[in-house]
């Protein structure tokens, strides 16, 4: 199941928050937004919105974005909620919090996939955009952007049984994949079709949102967007786009994001089948995963 919150935020709370600390902003009106597996994000006015950490556990994730969201926006073709204000722990919250710019968009999780090609590019040159070497000091994320042999004690045992057994070689097969032997470098870390904003009609990418797993290591863990959002031909577009704009010899890089695209997923579908806001799009990656015209070679091959 979705974590449970080990704190009560409501909007009585946020309103007490806002008066003790930014008055000017207290009396705009407030209406709920997202209530995430870390944060809840409540809407302030029509241009901004206060994000709070619901568990302990993510009051170090904020305190990344807080610090580092104003260095890393300015290298993203696209809008980042880089925080305007900070809140301090106090009296009524013992957490610091922050007030970020409100992006017009929807989550591209509720887009449908096949209209998501036309951003398919767009998206990969956001994260290649952000996938420059991070500075001494960046945050190290122990279940994202790390060696994926880290991690195969958490998620080899998520894929047992008959029907796991497709995604359970793609998961092998990008444990076994060479590493990346490159520098650190930035990473959003969960990159999934809720964490994107995007506009219809025409159809564009909009934005970047919920870098609590922001850190430095392995570009791969992003790169497992193009099985979380995309469909074969959406792929096909978004490892070209990729990969020329960094060409670098990486010879295990789509093999090791399939896996990370099976680590997300099915973290999602065994650990929070409830969780209705990320369960559609976690079922269809699985799907494209399993699905033989989706496995990692194909989805270079395909180009060819």
């Amino acid at each position: 199941m979705k974590p449970g919150a080990d704190v009560v935020i409501d909007l009585d709370l946020v309103r007490l928050l806002l008066r003790e600390q930014h008055p000017d902003l207290a009396e705009l009106p407030l209406a709920p937004s997202v209530d995430g597996w870390d944060n809840v994000t409540v809407r302030l006015g029509d241009e901004l919105a206060v994000r709070l950490p619901r568990r302990a556990v993510a009051v170090a994730l904020l305190g990344h974005e807080q610090r580092w969201l104003p260095e890393i926006a300015p290298l993203l073709p696209v809008a980042v909620p880089v925080p305007v204000r900070t809140g301090t722990p106090s009296a009524a919250f013992e957490r610091p919090w922050s007030v970020v710019p409100w992006i017009d968009g929807e989550r591209a999780a509720d887009a449908p996939r096949a209209s998501r090609t036309a951003w398919a590019a767009d998206l990969a040159t956001a994260l290649a955009a952000l996938h420059v070497p991070a500075p001494a000091g960046a945050p190290h994320n122990p279940v994202r952007a790390v060696p994926l042999a880290d991690r195969d004690s958490a998620v080899a045992p998520r894929l047992t049984g008959a029907e796991w057994a497709r995604v359970r070689e793609i998961w092998r097969a990008g444990v076994a994949a060479p590493a990346w032997a490159g520098p650190p470098v930035w990473v959003h870390g969960d990159p999934h079709p809720g964490n994107v904003l995007v506009r219809r009609r025409p159809d564009r990418l909009a934005a970047l949102i919920d870098f609590g797993d922001l850190s430095a290591g392995d570009h791969s863990c992003d790169l497992a967007a193009a099985w979380l959002h995309l469909d074969a031909v959406g792929r096909v577009a978004f490892t070209d786009t990729y990969d020329a704009l960094r060409p670098a010899a990486d010879p295990g890089r789509w093999e090791r994001a399939a896996a990370w695209a099976v680590a997300m997923a099915s973290a999602v579908v065994v650990m929070a089948s409830d969780d209705d806001a990320n369960a559609g799009w976690a079922h269809e990656a699985l799907t494209e995963l399993a699905d033989g015209g989706s496995t990692p070679q194909a989805a270079v091959s395909s180009r060819d």
